[in-house]
């Protein structure tokens, strides 16, 4: 079989991106909406970790536009600023729904139905499981650790969508409110790790989701 060339491989990895961008722009918007009809919190903080995760897919896809044009593996002030705010976004949401999370949980809050839960993170776990694989795919024959990268933090996200999954699921079948309210602050964990990385790689400290491109020689830059 023959191998692509890096022409065709940077392709590839701008689509990855650009499908990446649009499908957490549809996610967020979906599950932000039924997550407020509903009254689940868990789906509505899984639509504004997308809606954050937009921004990050933004620097990812300039960065690969940038890669194609230069052999300069710096972070320019797009990507750097794009981290910052991805970061600080991040934090400000892990906040926002550990608050609400306690004030559910104090309240006895339930949702009025997760069903719509199972169904968002059932089809974000496919379609993550394939920009995963996809894009670590490219990131190999590339040689480029920062695509690598990349597919780890679309990892996360599908690793968001069977938490949420979880938690829907288990509220449908206990009935027990508090399910939903944990099922969040387990989003919020993960947003504040991924706040964290996201800082610290606008500083030049490491790759974000727990790669550490300096190691490898290639690819430096990553969201």
């Amino acid at each position: 079989m023959p191998i692509p060339s890096s022409e065709n491989l940077y392709n590839r990895a701008n689509l990855l991106a650009i499908l990446t961008i649009f499908f957490n722009l549809a996610e967020g918007l979906v599950s932000v909406w039924l997550g407020v009809s509903d009254e689940t919190l868990t789906l509505f903080a899984f639509g504004v970790d997308s809606f954050v995760e937009v921004m990050s897919a933004l620097g990812v896809w300039h960065m690969i536009r940038r890669l194609r044009r230069s052999s300069d593996k710096d972070d320019d002030r797009f990507e750097k600023q794009a981290l910052r705010i991805t970061g600080v976004a991040f934090c400000l949401l892990a906040a926002g729904l550990i608050m609400t999370a306690i004030w559910n949980i104090y309240h006895h809050h339930k949702p009025e139905t997760t069903l719509w839960g199972i169904v968002v993170g059932s089809v974000s776990i496919i379609c993550m499981g394939i920009l995963v694989h996809y894009k670590g795919s490219t990131g190999r024959q590339l040689g480029s650790g920062a695509i690598m990268a990349d597919a780890a933090c679309s990892r996360v996200c599908m690793y968001l969508g069977i938490v949420l999954m979880l938690a829907s699921i288990g509220y449908e079948l206990t009935g027990v409110g508090l399910l939903d309210s944990v099922g969040s602050i387990v989003i919020a964990l993960f947003s504040i790790k991924e706040g964290r990385e996201a800082l610290q790689k606008a500083k030049g400290l490491s790759c974000c989701c727990g790669l550490t491109c300096s190691q490898t020689g290639v690819g430096q830059t990553n969201l």
